[in-house]
């Protein structure tokens, strides 16, 4: 089990009960999950709150911070030797909540009378996003379901994004790993690929080096020669000549810090000319977004200055036509790019999002787009130094909706659809990286990889 240090977890619930003032703050750990039967369990994973704040990653825990008292208790039982016939000698629960700065250690079921026990004190409690925990906050608190589901607290879902949206040293270097060992992922995804191969047997690969490196996916795999659909988990296509591979995967580590990263490669490791024209407009869409990143711009201005950088290339193209400016504020570059350029990543891969994507991307006074492409964008909201965050514009020809929009005549003043059919089978290019704003402008973190078509090139020829 790795953990930070024992004053990280003693110094951030400490800030903790700061920001949140008073009444008691209840934080649920994740429950094992069956797959098909009670036994049989999907792989378990802390939810990261409670990782946060209290670092241990194994099922069947809660925890309670009174903010008046100043109580920490941490609720769960030790194993017994039962238990230990079939998962062998473990460290007990008192030696580990001790590394984590926790005396008060009490059994699973005494936080039935603690609750009880704080009738009439404010409980405060995250947005569950499990109907296990759901249904524990439902009888505990003794509301309904859908009373808890709307009655989370604000106070502490505020003071949690006001922490963890600010990556400390240590986090940095938890990220970073997950980062390079990702790296590693899409390097020998690149060397693995070739025509004639199925995307599974790459996949295998993927996977392979996470595990290799003692980690596992921070997400699904999205990895598929039809690279128009943003997220394609299947993997049964055959790689044929003439395609490419979008390929969006990112390591989890061993302390659950995620990476994400995407490269897009031909499959037969040289990209045609058409090919290159699509690649180097997302690349540069890309490149220039990074170089602009600094403390208090506004990412959604970073979202509008990388779609207008589209248009305007694909106007060059001969694709789009009259004026970019207009073309921005109407949203026709939606139709190439129907999602934001990015998100909050840490130890979640979309960073806090169950806490509410608004909460976490946007404020009082900077309202979401309703336009395709912009309204998806989950971080709009002024960058600040220690933010990491994901870079990840694409670009898609996607049949059915060029299709729709043409048959709506939609924006057919600025679109030529004619010309469009001459793409409909080339799927889509994204490239992203994460990137750490820095005090004066931004860092990528982690070792490069291969990301000009020359690096790609050359990675898929050795």
């Amino acid at each position: 089990m790795k953990l930070f240090s024992k004053e990280t977890y003693i110094k951030r619930r400490a800030r903790l009960k700061e920001l949140v003032g008073s009444g008691i703050i209840f934080l649920p750990g994740n429950n094992e999950a069956s797959l098909n039967y009670a036994d049989n369990h999907y792989r378990f994973r802390q939810d990261s709150t409670f990782l946060y704040y209290f670092g241990l990653n194994e099922a069947g825990l809660n925890a309670a911070i009174d903010c008046d008292s100043r109580e920490e208790i941490l609720f769960g039982n030790e194993f017994t030797v039962e238990d230990i016939i079939w998962i062998g000698q473990q460290e007990g629960l008192k030696s580990k909540s001790e590394k984590v700065g926790i005396s008060d250690l009490r059994p699973s079921n005494s936080v039935i009378d603690f609750i009880a026990a704080a009738k009439g004190r404010k409980v405060h409690y995250l947005p569950p996003y499990r109907a296990d925990i759901l249904n524990t906050l439902s009888d505990l608190l003794d509301q309904t379901r859908e009373h808890i589901s709307k009655g989370s607290s604000v106070e502490l879902i505020d003071a949690v994004i006001q922490q963890r949206s600010y990556k400390s040293s240590e986090e940095l270097e938890q990220m970073t790993e997950a980062v390079n060992i990702s790296g590693l992922m899409h390097i020998n995804a690149m060397r693995s690929a070739a025509t004639g191969k199925f995307e599974y047997e790459t996949v295998a690969d993927i996977y392979q080096t996470a595990k290799a490196h003692n980690s596992y996916l921070a997400y699904p795999a999205i990895f598929s020669i039809n690279g128009q659909i943003l997220h394609n988990h299947y993997h049964g296509n055959q790689m044929t000549e003439g395609r490419m591979v979008l390929n969006d995967s990112g390591a989890e580590n061993a302390m659950c810090y995620s990476g994400d990263i995407t490269r897009t490669f031909p499959v037969n490791g040289k990209f045609s000319t058409k090919q290159k024209e699509i690649y180097d407009i997302v690349l540069d869409m890309e490149t220039s977004s990074i170089e602009s990143l600094k403390p208090r711009l506004l990412y959604k201005d970073v979202h509008l200055a990388s779609n207008k950088l589209m248009i305007s290339k694909l106007k060059d193209l001969g694709l789009l036509k009259g004026d970019v400016e207009e073309m921005v504020n109407l949203g026709v570059g939606g139709l190439f790019m129907p999602h934001g350029l990015g998100h909050m990543i840490g130890m979640d891969v979309h960073d806090m999002e169950n806490l509410g994507e608004n909460r976490v991307g946007y404020r009082e006074g900077l309202e979401r787009s309703t336009q395709l492409g912009l309204k998806s964008l989950r971080l709009g909201k002024e960058l600040e130094k220690d933010f990491v965050i994901t870079v990840e514009p694409g670009l898609y020809f996607i049949p059915d909706l060029i299709e729709k929009w043409k048959a709506e005549k939609k924006f057919e003043d600025f679109i030529n659809y004619e010309k469009l059919k001459e793409y409909y089978n080339f799927g889509g290019v994204r490239i992203e990286d994460d990137v750490l704003i820095t005090e004066n402008g931004s860092e990528i973190l982690g070792n490069p990889i291969p990301k000009t078509t020359k690096e790609v090139e050359t990675t898929m020829a050795s």
